[in-house]
């Protein structure tokens, strides 16, 4: 059996505690992140917060020119899920580089998912199971 490596295990202690010091101002960065997407059309904007909810929906009024209340359901979710997409993809890059890299080569090494479910939008959660199906 291959025996620990202690200098190893104390570095990455190390790392860990620079990173718990650095969390509270890490936090608050990563809730200060926002994703704003444009419909294709342009006629909605939707802001999310750095969890994915939904701050601002903008449309135009244009859009009831040619009413169709499907299409304009479909374009918002499609809208909000693009901002979504752009504001965890920021969390995700925020949460490795705060994460120590011994921890981030650990992970890798062994195969382990850095970012975890919490930091999956809802749609990817559903993707991911509705493919499991």
């Amino acid at each position: 059996m291959e025996r620990p490596q202690l200098p190893a295990i104390a570095d990455m202690v190390s790392e860990l505690r620079a990173s718990l010091r650095q969390a509270e101002s890490a936090q608050r960065e990563l809730l200060k992140n926002t994703g704003t997407a444009w419909s294709d059309d342009r006629l909605i904007k939707a802001v999310v917060g750095p969890r994915g909810q939904l701050l601002e929906l903008e449309i135009d009024p244009r859009v009831y020119r040619t009413p169709n209340s499907t299409a304009l359901a479909a374009s918002i979710v499609a809208t909000v899920q693009a901002a979504v997409e752009l504001v965890m993809a920021k969390v995700r890059e925020m949460t490795q580089r705060a994460m120590p890299a011994s921890v981030r080569e650990l992970a890798r090494d062994n195969g382990v998912e850095v970012a975890p479910t919490a930091l999956k939008s809802d749609a990817e959660l559903f993707k991911e199971m509705r493919d499991d199906v």
